[in-house]
């Protein structure tokens, strides 16, 4: 695999500052799966379906009392900011996973707040197509993407009162590459003027004021999309001052605008698929007779607690409300842990239960081999529209570890 080597690191190191390793490992691949259009339209189709019945129900959530907020896994922390709406959309960038089984596509969780696998899907897909001479489905979808982002700024900036141009800033870990330079792509693409990318540790929140930059000029809104909120609201300065929950009354007292909004978070929670799919069993109104069809065909029979599932004998996972790259997933039969992840880093927040479905699995090239990995759609909504998808390959649970699988269709003739 030497010859592959040389190509996937040539190829690479054309693209700057993109995380084509990650831990030392190969993250990239240089390799290119191919799909057709049907395939495409299909998950584009699911995308648009699955969220709007998650957006009908947030709309519900949004109304219920503090009891069913709780109970739904959020933390008591969060309560205060659960029902703000800053912007016309529940989410300016959203990903949804999906798997293809044998019945289609299976929606495994919604992932509305913090989303990544951003610049893989908006910007690199699309180099890769054009070196394997295949066209991208994902095409225009980063012109899309930027549009978005400036017209959730700028509703944003209206909510908090700002009516000239907002100074706008992009934030994340700095020692985080694959979270800091998500988000100058995104600054990038949006081409908001004198936008710029703060660290995290670098933001003054001043108690009753607002949020500050290094040099003291007051911040108008902040995207924060790879910190997620409910680490947010456990932060705390070295001298313990509660600077997340001093930055959400901020936000909450419409000093500072945010995104994603609040109403992100508010899908966030996998408990939320527990209920859809509650009231689905139920044939709840709420739900019109082709939404209950489409809850049918896409989302998986979840709960809130593993008793369906020790009567029926199925297979079933066992996922925190709240969690990232498998973290503290198990699958489990009867009771009984098949296998694990072993980091338990969310093990704290309520579990849902969720039917088993396996990922089917594709050979992959790598600087290892040829090897077989499963395979994971992430298929992204952009303020309520289907965008980017693409394909992680890696093991049964996906972690931080999969690959990049980039993908395209057929139809090199029609590239200019």
């Amino acid at each position: 695999m030497d010859k592959y080597k040389e190509k996937r690191d040539q190829f690479y190191a054309g693209l700057t500052s993109f995380w084509d390793r990650l831990y030392g490992m190969e993250y990239a691949l240089y390799d290119c799966l191919e799909i057709t259009s049907e395939e495409r339209d299909e998950i584009r189709a699911a995308t648009e379906e699955s969220y709007a019945i998650y957006k009908k129900m947030n709309q519900m959530v949004r109304q219920a009392p503090d009891e069913t907020l709780l109970d739904l896994g959020f933390p008591q922390k969060a309560l205060p900011f659960l029902r703000m709406m800053m912007i016309p959309y529940e989410t300016v960038i959203g990903r949804f996973d999906f798997v293809q089984t044998e019945s289609g596509l299976k929606l495994l969780e919604f992932n509305s707040d913090t989303p990544t696998f951003i610049r893989e899907l908006f910007d690199v897909n699309g180099l890769v197509c054009r070196e394997f001479g295949l066209m991208n489905p994902n095409e225009h979808e980063a012109e899309h993407l930027g549009k978005s982002i400036r017209n959730s700024i700028f509703h944003c900036a209206r909510q908090i009162g700002v009516i000239e141009h907002p100074y706008v800033v992009f934030t994340a870990h700095a020692d985080d590459i694959e979270d800091s330079e998500t988000m100058k792509y995104l600054m990038k693409v949006s081409q908001i003027k004198g936008a710029k990318f703060v660290p995290l540790n670098q933001l003054q929140v001043v108690d009753g004021s607002g949020v500050y930059d290094v040099n003291g000029e007051k911040i108008d809104v902040i995207y924060r999309h790879t910190y997620p909120l409910e680490a947010l609201l456990e932060d705390v300065t070295d001298d313990q001052f509660p600077i997340g929950m001093e930055f959400m009354k901020l936000v909450g007292e419409r000093k500072v605008g945010m995104l994603n909004p609040a109403s992100a978070f508010l899908m966030q929670s996998k408990a939320v698929m527990a209920a859809i799919w509650g009231m689905h069993e139920q044939r709840h109104p709420l739900f019109t007779e082709h939404e209950h069809e489409m809850i049918s065909r896409y989302f998986l029979p979840t709960y809130l607690d593993e008793e369906p599932f020790l009567e029926t004998g199925d297979t079933y996972v066992s996922k925190p409300a709240f969690g990232r790259e498998g973290d503290t997933v198990e699958v489990r039969e009867k009771g009984t842990t098949l296998f694990e992840q072993k980091a338990k880093s969310y093990d704290q927040y309520v579990k849902v239960f969720q039917k088993y479905v396996d990922l089917p699995t594709a050979s992959i090239k790598t600087e290892l081999g040829v090897k077989d990995a499963h395979l994971l759609i992430g298929s992204f909504v952009v303020n309520e529209k289907a965008s980017a998808f693409g394909v992680r390959a890696g093991a049964q649970i996906t972690d931080n570890l999969s690959y990049y699988l980039p993908c395209g269709m057929k139809g090199a003739n029609e590239w200019t």
